[in-house]
């Protein structure tokens, strides 16, 4: 629940600025069958709507150069009050069902026209299920479409064709009404739109599962962004993960599904956990300051200002800080940008991130990255973050010297240290499935590995094994796999080991002071193969 309405804010007397050219928006009510005509004032890179524009009722769908845009009232899920238990139990049943069926049929022979089964024909089934699978999510809520854009970003754990169909979940999410966002802003801060902001975008900027973003100007005349959470989402989230602890429960007591290593209960515990902890948007607010201050000395990271004073749990206000999404190249280049340049940077915040204080951000994905000026980086949306044990520099010191040794044993103590393994049943199976690992990773040419093939043989090696990798194990890996496609993108040269060698020497300097030699020699040399350096350009260097 909510806590008690912050304190209304002060007003302050500004004068509103001068504005531009007007826009034309239609407007159809359902209601009444009527189409009204509003103009809204525009300013390039200014906010761009006055209070008295505002026009748009719940129930408003939005017609843009004769294009319609699905309103969220015309999902079920978005009308409070109009579901039950039952329907939402029904519903989860249904969707996880169908998902499972048809995927086991994917793989029949017998399923096919003639019997003959392609890959290119398995393919198409699969991009048609995640196809349907997206669509449902939509019909189900912002529980599901969490999940799937969870799932949109496990390139590693997913095909891609998959993948490519639920990451349309990720920019494509309806939004709601301007009443809905007004109600919820005014019983959060106190008191009416008008008395708290000077000015208030009732179109949103970006939808998401969660909640949607609305430029606005405060009172003293600074511009900022609303983050308002989506109406009845508890609600939501309680019904839907009652029912998906049902389908948890059933599948760890399923022969086929259940088992040793899946812990499908653990799992669930975890998604509740995070989609919980999401939704509480004071948490998030501490999380930016956290992320700031840690790295309020590197001038190339930029986090946007938190107004307390206008911030609870379901409304966040942040400092307007635009900029252009990391993965879009095209206009970084046409803007000057360096895109190598922001590859390394963004791989090397990440590592600092993971060898610095430990605290991470869970969801880096392009969303929530932008760039500015000089390469700089901005990042957004601190709702998904992670925390690494104590001490991590010296474990993974460690476990980088229990590689080369190919000591199994110790690796597996340390991870189990760190909590990159979870529900040891089986010490002796556990140990083999890493021997198997230590085994083959350096028979791979060191110029082929990458952090996603990496994740794939790790996440191949854990199927149907005695343990399971925590949520924490799977946001780091997953960040990583996300960087690393989006950094390739940027520059199809680029190394996450190159980023990641100094690094490295630090963490090995730490263990030896001395001339690299022996294990610590062995890592260097590695390491920069891994980087692609040849021997010739380290005797250089």
């Amino acid at each position: 629940a909510s806590p008690a309405a912050a304190p209304r804010p002060a007003s302050r007397t500004r004068r509103a600025p001068a504005v531009g050219p007007t826009t034309t928006m239609v407007l159809t009510r359902p209601t009444d069958n009527k189409v009204v005509t509003e103009s809204f004032p525009s300013n390039k890179g200014r906010l761009s709507v006055e209070f008295a524009g505002l026009a748009a009722k719940a129930g408003d769908v939005v017609e843009e150069k004769g294009v319609r845009v699905k309103g969220a009232s015309e999902y079920r899920w978005a009308r409070p009050g109009s579901y039950t238990r039952a329907e939402r139990s029904f519903g989860a049943f249904e969707f996880f069902g169908n998902v499972i069926g048809r995927n086991w049929l994917i793989g029949k022979d017998w399923s096919y026209v003639g019997g003959e089964k392609t890959e290119e024909k398995a393919v198409a089934r699969r991009r048609a299920l995640a196809a349907w699978a997206r669509e449902r999510m939509l019909q189900l809520g912002p529980t599901y479409i969490k999940l799937g854009q969870l799932a949109s970003s496990r390139g590693d754990l997913l095909p891609p064709e998959v993948v490519e169909e639920l990451s349309e979940l990720q920019d494509k999410v309806p939004a709601f009404s301007f009443a809905e966002t007004r109600a919820i802003v005014e019983e959060e801060l106190g008191g009416t739109i008008e008395e708290v902001f000077a000015r208030f975008d009732p179109r949103p900027l970006a939808a998401a599962s969660l909640g949607q973003v609305h430029r606005a100007v405060l009172k003293t005349g600074e511009e900022v962004v609303v983050k308002v959470q989506r109406p009845g989402l508890k609600k939501l989230f309680d019904l839907d993960l009652g029912a998906m602890k049902q389908i948890a429960t059933y599948l760890d007591k399923s022969k086929t599904y259940g088992g040793a290593g899946r812990d499908w209960a653990g799992i669930y515990e975890e998604c509740r956990k995070v989609l919980n902890e999401e939704i509480d948007y004071r948490l998030e607010a501490e999380s930016s300051k956290k992320f700031a201050a840690a790295f309020k000395d590197l001038s190339y990271i930029r986090v946007p200002r938190v107004y307390d004073d206008y911030t609870t749990s379901r409304v966040i206000t942040l400092q307007y800080v635009p900029g252009i999404k990391i993965s879009d190249t095209e206009k970084l280049r046409a803007a000057g940008v360096d895109t190598a340049l922001v590859a390394n940077r963004a791989a090397e915040c990440y590592l600092r991130q993971i060898l610095g204080t430990g605290f991470f951000h869970a969801d880096p994905h392009p969303g929530n990255i932008a760039v500015g000026p000089g390469a700089v980086l901005y990042y957004y949306d601190f709702g998904m973050m992670g925390q690494l044990v104590p001490d991590i520099k010296n474990q993974l010191v460690n476990i980088l010297f229990a590689v080369v040794d190919k000591d199994a044993e110790q690796v597996m103590d340390i991870m189990i240290a760190l909590g990159v393994l979870t529900n040891v049943r089986d010490r002796g199976a556990v140990r083999r499935t890493i021997q198997f690992f230590l085994d083959n990773i350096q028979k791979t040419p060191t110029r082929d590995l990458t952090i996603s093939s990496l994740g794939d043989d790790l996440y191949s090696l854990s199927y149907d094994q005695p343990f399971r990798f925590p949520a924490t194990f799977s946001f780091v890996l997953r960040a990583f796999s996300t960087l690393e496609a989006v950094c390739k993108t940027l520059d199809p040269s680029f190394k996450f080991a190159t980023v990641a060698e100094p690094f490295a020497n630090d963490l090995l300097s730490s263990r030896d002071n001395s001339t690299p030699s022996g294990a610590a020699g062995t890592l260097l040399t590695y390491a920069r193969a891994l980087a692609g350096f040849s021997t010739d350009q380290q005797s250089k260097a």
